[in-house]
Parts: C-alpha cells; sequence; structure tokens
C-alpha cells in the first residue's frame, strides 16, 4: 500500500527527497492529482503530496506578475485575474472532462509541467514562455531557483523553458512567478462554414498572413460541430473555420469587418461576438469534441499548419475516427475506437510522414503501459534528455518513467 508525504513548506519538500533518495525510494509527485491519467502510469510505493502548498503570495497587477505556490487551483488563479481585467494569455487547458473527471481542480504548476497552451498559443506562445521564474528541490535535495518576477530576461541558464513540460521528472516545484497580460475587451470571431479541410488551412493561412492580428484559428468538422454548446455552430449543419480578433473595440470591429470581406471568397461568413466566442474557444481549448463517456484513445498531434488537412484527413480515414484542428492546422486532435495499441503504428507512420509527433493523450492504463505514451525520440535527443535528467535527477526518484521508460 502506497505512503503519502505531505510536506507543507519547501524545508519539508528538501527533507522529503532527502529521505528518498537515502532510501533508493521513487516519489510519484502530485499536486492535485488532476493529470494522474497523462504520461506512461508506473507504480511508486511513496506520493509526494504538494497539495499544501497552495495559495497566491504575491500579485502585482501594475507589474504583469504573480507568484504562488504549485498547488494553487487554476480556478483560484483565473478568478484573482479576472477581476483585474488580466488573463494568462498561453490559455491553459482544462482536461477533466477529457480526462474522465468531474471537478475542476487543476493547479498552476500542473498546466507548467505539461507545457499547456490553447489556441493563443499562435500569437502567445505556451507555458514555458510566461513563466518568469521558479523555486524546486531536484532529484538531488537541492533547493534551488531560476529566473526573477521581472519581464526581462536574466543572464544564466533558461531553466524555466526546461522544467515547462518536464512532468515533475526533473524537480519538485515549491514556488511559481508568472507573467500575465491584459485581458481583451472584445473577442470576436469569424466564422467561414462549410469548408473541407484543405480549403480550410487556406482561409485560416490566409487569416494569419493577414493584417488583422488573428489570434486564433481552428477547423471543426460538420461531425462534430453539432456538439458545440453554441447555439449558432451547433445549429449550422457544417463544418466550421473559425478564426478569432480580439482587443479593444472599435479595432475588433473594424479588424472583423474587414477579415469577413477578405474570406467572403471561400464561403458563408458569418461572426460571433464575445460571450459567444469565449465559449466557443473554451470548447477548442478543453477538447470538448471529443469528450465521450467511454474513454476512447485521444491522440494530441503536432505536424506544420501546411500539412494539417492531408494529415488529418489521412487519419479521418481510419475506423471510427473523430478529429478537428487548432492552431491554423499545425495541431490535431484525434479521436479513435478503443484497441490494444491506440492505432499508434498508423498514427506515427503518418504524423512522422508530415515531420510532426504524437502525443496518446488519452487510453487506458495498460495501453498507455504497452504503447510509447510520447513519440519516439531520435538517439540523440533520447541521450541529450536522459543527461538532462541525470543533472537534475541521478538517482532518478522523481517520476521516473513518466514519460520514457529509463527516464
Amino acid at each position: 500500500m502506497a505512503s503519502t508525504l505531505k510536506p507543507e513548506d519547501a524545508k519539508q519538500v528538501e527533507e522529503a527527497v532527502t529521505w528518498a533518495l537515502s532510501n533508493g525510494e521513487p516519489l510519484e509527485i502530485v499536486g492535485r492529482a488532476s493529470k494522474r491519467a497523462l504520461g506512461r502510469p508506473f507504480q511508486a510505493e511513496t506520493v509526494l503530496d504538494l497539495s499544501d502548498l497552495s495559495g497566491v503570495i504575491d500579485y502585482e497587477p501594475a507589474e504583469l506578475v504573480l507568484t504562488a505556490f504549485p498547488s494553487t487551483p487554476m480556478a483560484e488563479v483565473e478568478k484573482l485575474l479576472a477581476e483585474n481585467n488580466q488573463m494568462l494569455a498561453f490559455e491553459p487547458m482544462d482536461l477533466t472532462a477529457l480526462l474522465g473527471g468531474t471537478t475542476t481542480v487543476g493547479s498552476l504548476a500542473g498546466a507548467l509541467m505539461i507545457n499547456s497552451g490553447g489556441p493563443r498559443r499562435i500569437k502567445a506562445g505556451s507555458a514555458r514562455d510566461h513563466l518568469l521564474g521558479f523555486e524546486a528541490v531536484s532529484g538531488r535535495a537541492e533547493q534551488f531557483k531560476s529566473g526573477a518576477r521581472v519581464v526581462k530576461n536574466v543572464t544564466g541558464y533558461d531553466l524555466p523553458k526546461v522544467i515547462c513540460g518536464s512532468y515533475g521528472t526533473l524537480a519538485a516545484v515549491t514556488k511559481i512567478d508568472v507573467k500575465v497580460l491584459p485581458m481583451p475587451e472584445k473577442v470576436y470571431t469569424v466564422l467561414v462554414l462549410g469548408l473541407d479541410a484543405g480549403a480550410a488551412v487556406r482561409a485560416m493561412s490566409a487569416a494569419m498572413n493577414s493584417a488583422h492580428e488573428v489570434s486564433a484559428a481552428a477547423y471543426v468538422p460538420a461531425d462534430l460541430s453539432g456538439k458545440s454548446g453554441v447555439s449558432y455552430i451547433k445549429g449550422a449543419g457544417a463544418s466550421v473555420t473559425a478564426l478569432r480578433i480580439e482587443g479593444f473595440g472599435p479595432s475588433v470591429e473594424r479588424r472583423c469587418a474587414d477579415l469577413r470581406s477578405e474570406l467572403s471568397a471561400f464561403g458563408a461568413v458569418e461572426e460571433l461576438h464575445t460571450m459567444n466566442s469565449q465559449s466557443f474557444w473554451r470548447e477548442v481549448r478543453d477538447v470538448h469534441y471529443l469528450v465521450t463517456p467511454m474513454p476512447d484513445p485521444v491522440w494530441r498531434i503536432s505536424v506544420p499548419p501546411s500539412a494539417g488537412a492531408s494529415v488529418g484527413e489521412a487519419l479521418s480515414g481510419m475506423d471510427g475516427a473523430a478529429w478537428f484542428s487548432d492552431w491554423a492546422g499545425g495541431l490535431i486532435w484525434l479521436q479513435l475506437p478503443a484497441s490494444d495499441d491506440a492505432g499508434a503504428g498508423a498514427v506515427r507512420a503518418a504524423v512522422s510522414a508530415a515531420g510532426g509527433h504524437a502525443t496518446l493523450v488519452r487510453a487506458g492504463h495498460e495501453v498507455r503501459a504497452a504503447v510509447p505514451v510520447f513519440h519516439p525520440q531520435p538517439d540523440a535527443i533520447a541521450a541529450l534528455s536522459m543527461r538532462l535528467k541525470e543533472s537534475f535527477d541521478p538517482k532518478h526518484i522523481l517520476n521516473p518513467g513518466r514519460m520514457y521508460a529509463g527516464v
């Protein structure tokens, strides 16, 4: 039966890792445990529960900086920011429903550990582009910090870039400094209806290359658009190519009108205003269209945007496949019927041919244990990943095997 260590401060985190290191005892690091179903499953006799390290430490709206403990609920952070008309510009995903949960309990550190990035990534980047600094305990049982509470870069190794997306395999984070940005006054979405995947990519490319500062671009095929909670999209009965424009009111209205005019050659054009726009982009962000009662496998596929249509259409030929794309075609979310290998061979063959990579986001425990969850790395990159792991955690104490076997 697994035991639990529940530190109350950074010093106790250090003591817990020291104990694990001296006893050769691997630790499963959890904050609020909302993302336990991500990555490779592994068994650890001891859980390092960081849920008591929670709360906002400091928030300076005028300086656009927020400092918090790692397990601070994302809902708490977003509520505080919204009260000051600010936001986390990387749009952290809420994967609770996709992963079969019922309550939104994700933490700030959890968003950073998976390098979360929503639809605005094509304009604002992902979590690693907004993490200013952090404090943590390494697998050597050493407290360290990197970065600072300033937006300007400082000299030294850019460890915030390294720690984001590490799934807790390098260090146990104890404190976070993150950049925040003003919330847009208005959010409009231009919709082009009825396009096939190829035409949608061309329309999104035209919008992204325009002067209208499009902040998000997504394509939802007709077989999924009916699942939207936005009545206009739900009732459209056609595919939806969506382009988001946000900012100050008069500017948004003018840019939206101009973009509608420029895209009218592609097909019927409509628009959503702020409330419906926000609802739609939350659906895209949280992969709402692939939430199903049965946990069929879901893949997160990254390819060059120009290849998005061809890869999506190739994968849609698989029996029972459903998909939609974000990031102007560069991100594909794919759902397949349950199988012993989640369709890994066919998925990775199609994605590799396009120069992309695929991550198995949702699947049963047995499938995630048998199939590489993360895209297999070339030998040189795998060797670099191992050296990085051993620099932070030479005895492989922290979340061993969460990303790759032996790492």
